[in-house]
């Protein structure tokens, strides 16, 4: 939150020298203090916050990278004139708690080329997959443990 300060204090001077940035330091410095003192606010606030988004931040890299493999996964099955194609529903179930994180999981498998969420109810999902290979894993993917551990974040605030 300090920084935020500090860069807000720097926008709206609008220009940057030594004596505004030590004086923005003074005053983000006291407003930091107030924040923490009468509003609840905590050092260890942001601590977490960072934390969070590091971890969404490398939840999105995640994202598109399986994304991209997906793409090509399903671009050999089109074009391979060898392979038979057996499209599947597969059910599973998560340990995920909070419905954004549920919900987050949904989208991800339904961007993920091949595969479309059909179903979500509660810690239930039906995925229709393009072919039984796309099913694998599934119930068990990276999207899943990272939202987990999301989650476990969360939880020791």
């Amino acid at each position: 939150m300090f920084f935020l300060f500090f860069l807000i204090w720097i926008i709206f001077n609008g220009q940057f020298t030594w004596e505004i940035a030590a004086f923005g330091v003074a005053v983000s410095a006291l407003i930091y203090w107030f924040t923490c003192k009468f509003l609840g606010y905590s050092p260890r606030t942001d601590i977490l916050f960072f934390k969070k988004m590091f971890r969404v931040l490398q939840y999105v890299f995640v994202l598109i990278k399986e994304i991209i493999k997906a793409n090509f996964a399903v671009i050999r099955m089109i074009t391979s004139s060898r392979y038979e194609i057996e499209p599947a529903v597969v059910r599973f179930k998560t340990n995920l708690k909070t419905t954004p994180a549920r919900i987050l999981l949904a989208n991800s498998i339904t961007l993920t080329p091949g595969t479309i969420t059909v179903l979500q109810e509660g810690d239930e999902y039906m995925v229709h997959c393009l072919d039984k290979s796309l099913a694998e894993g599934i119930d068990s993917s990276v999207f899943v443990s990272m939202l987990e551990k999301m989650e476990r974040m969360d939880q020791d605030r």
